[in-house]
């Protein structure tokens, strides 16, 4: 499985565009709005080959990924919003560099599924639960 540092506080998945010819990337409005992102700040950013050659515009939406509670203050956000043990069912947003299906849930926090599909419906058994991210294992397929 895919092993994540507790600080990570955003993963986006996008196409780097080349403008007045430099590559730049987009971060996702709703990481400032949510400030995961302060536009000032100084960051770390990892370049990671997506998991296909063949990624599209659409992974943009369905990749970006963050955890508000990681910056946030509020209380209720404080938390991570699921717990070990917990059953759900998900789908899968996109792929990890490793082949982990990766989905969101409440307040865009990070579920990672191991030997999951992408666009594929699943029930999960969250299995581990960490501040900004979760591993979770399939208990059944959905057709």
């Amino acid at each position: 499985m895919v092993s994540i540092p507790d600080r990570l506080q955003a993963l986006i998945t996008c196409r780097a565009a080349e403008r007045e010819g430099r590559l730049q990337i987009e971060i996702p409005r709703e990481l400032v709005d949510h400030a995961a992102v302060d536009p000032g700040a100084v960051y770390q950013v990892a370049v990671l080959p997506a998991a296909t050659e063949n990624a599209t515009d659409d992974d943009r939406d369905t990749a970006s990924s963050f955890n508000a509670s990681a910056s946030s203050s509020t209380p209720d956000q404080s938390e991570p919003p699921v717990e070990e043990g917990e059953i759900r069912t998900v789908t899968i947003d996109t792929l990890g560099d490793q082949g982990d299906g990766i989905t969101r849930v409440e307040r865009g926090f990070v579920v990672i599924v191991e030997d999951a599909k992408r666009d594929e419906e699943v029930t999960v058994e969250i299995d581990t639960v960490q501040s900004n991210v979760a591993f979770a294992s399939i208990i059944e397929r959905r057709e």
